[in-house]
C-alpha cells in the first residue's frame, strides 16, 4: 500500500479528504498548518476525522505552522469561519476525540518519516504549503526522497475563490506555495476551477449519501451544513465542493484525471491585487520549463463513485 503524509487545515471537505486518504493509503501522519479555522480546532477536528474512520492502527497527528512564512502577527492572517462553521465542522461541535496530538513539530515529522524511507513518502498538500516549505528549507536533502507532491491549490486562469485573482491555500502562503513549486520535486496540481467544474455534489447527491446511513455519510453530512448554505450565496455554486476529496482521489486513482499538461506555473508574492496568483504558463511565454502538471478536466461520475465508496464503507 502507497504511504503517504498529508498535511491539512482541518475544516470542511479537509475532512472527507481525510477519510478519503485512509482509505486508499497507508498515512502515516497528519500535519496541521495555519489555515480554514482557529489552529487548535483545526487539530481537534484532524483527530475526532482519524475517529470517525476508526483505522485499524494508529494515525498520529503533528502540529506544524499556525502562520504563513513572512506572517507579521496573528492579524495578518484571514480564516474562513463562514464557509465551514465556526468549528470548521458545520456548526455540529462534536465532542473531542480521544486521541491526543503528538508533541514533536510537524516539519521534523515530515523529514524525519521521508528521511528514514526515501522514495517512498508521498505528500497529499491539501492546505497553505507553510510546513513543507519549511521541511524543505530545514532539510534540503528531503527534495530528492519525495517521490511526489499532489497539491490542491491555486488556478489555471481562473478566478479565485478567496480573491478574484487567487485561490485560498496559495493566497495564504505565497512565498511557501513558489518554495515548493520550485524545489524540483514532482508535482500534480489539482486548482480550484477543478473544484467548481468536477467536484460539486448537488441536493440530489446528498439524497444519497445520507441514504447511506452510514456514520461516515452522517459526518459528510453533518460538517457541510454551513458551506450547503454558503455556496449559493457567495459563489454561485447550487452544492457543496470537494476540492481537497478531489486532490486525494485524483493521487489514489490517477485514471480519474482524464486531461492534464505539464506547465510552467509560479506565484505573484507581491502584487497589491493580486496575491497568491497562480501563474500557469499555458503558451510557454515564458520559455521557462514545465515544473508542475497540472490537472485540467476529470470523470466527474467516477470521482463520485469513489466517494460514495468511501462514505459506504465502515459501520
Amino acid at each position: 500500500m502507497r504511504r503517504v503524509i498529508i498535511d491539512t487545515d482541518t475544516a470542511g471537505d479537509d475532512t472527507i479528504a481525510l477519510l478519503t486518504a485512509l482509505h486508499h493509503f497507508k498515512v502515516e501522519g497528519v500535519t496541521i498548518t495555519g489555515g480554514n479555522v482557529e489552529f487548535q480546532q483545526e487539530v481537534e477536528n484532524a483527530l475526532y476525522t482519524i475517529q470517525v474512520f476508526q483505522p485499524n492502527y494508529k494515525v498520529p497527528v503533528y502540529k506544524g505552522h499556525e502562520r504563513s512564512i513572512l506572517s507579521a502577527g496573528k492579524d495578518s492572517h484571514r480564516t474562513v469561519e463562514d464557509v465551514h462553521g465556526k468549528d470548521g465542522m458545520g456548526d455540529s461541535f462534536f465532542e473531542k476525540a480521544s486521541q491526543r496530538p503528538e508533541a514533536e513539530h510537524a516539519v521534523d515529522f515530515i523529514v524525519r518519516t521521508v528521511k528514514a524511507s526515501p522514495g517512498e513518502i508521498e505528500l497529499l498538500a491539501i492546505a497553505p504549503l507553510t510546513n513543507i516549505a519549511m521541511a524543505i528549507k530545514k532539510d534540503p536533502s528531503i527534495v530528492k526522497d519525495i517521490p511526489h507532491i499532489y497539491i490542491m491549490g491555486g488556478t489555471n486562469n481562473s478566478l479565485g475563490n478567496i480573491t478574484a485573482a487567487a485561490e485560498y491555500n496559495f493566497w495564504v502562503d505565497p512565498e511557501a506555495a513558489r518554495i515548493v513549486l520550485h524545489a524540483g520535486i514532482p508535482i500534480t496540481m489539482v486548482g480550484w476551477d477543478m473544484c467548481t467544474k468536477y467536484s460539486v455534489m448537488t441536493d440530489e447527491d446528498h439524497q444519497e449519501i445520507a441514504s447511506l446511513g452510514t456514520s461516515r455519510s452522517d459526518f459528510f453530512m453533518d460538517i457541510n451544513q454551513v458551506v450547503m448554505r454558503f455556496n449559493p450565496s457567495i459563489h454561485k455554486i447550487n452544492g457543496t465542493t470537494h476540492p481537497d476529496t478531489l486532490l486525494v482521489a485524483v493521487a489514489a486513482h490517477e485514471e480519474l484525471m482524464v486531461e492534464a499538461s505539464s506547465y510552467y506555473v509560479d506565484i505573484e508574492i507581491k502584487g497589491e491585487l493580486t496575491r497568491g496568483y497562480c501563474f500557469v504558463d499555458m503558451n510557454n511565454r515564458s520559455g521557462k520549463a514545465p515544473n508542475v502538471r497540472v490537472c485540467e478536466a476529470v470523470d466527474r461520475r467516477a470521482f463520485k463513485d469513489k466517494l460514495i465508496d468511501v462514505l459506504s464503507s465502515g459501520s
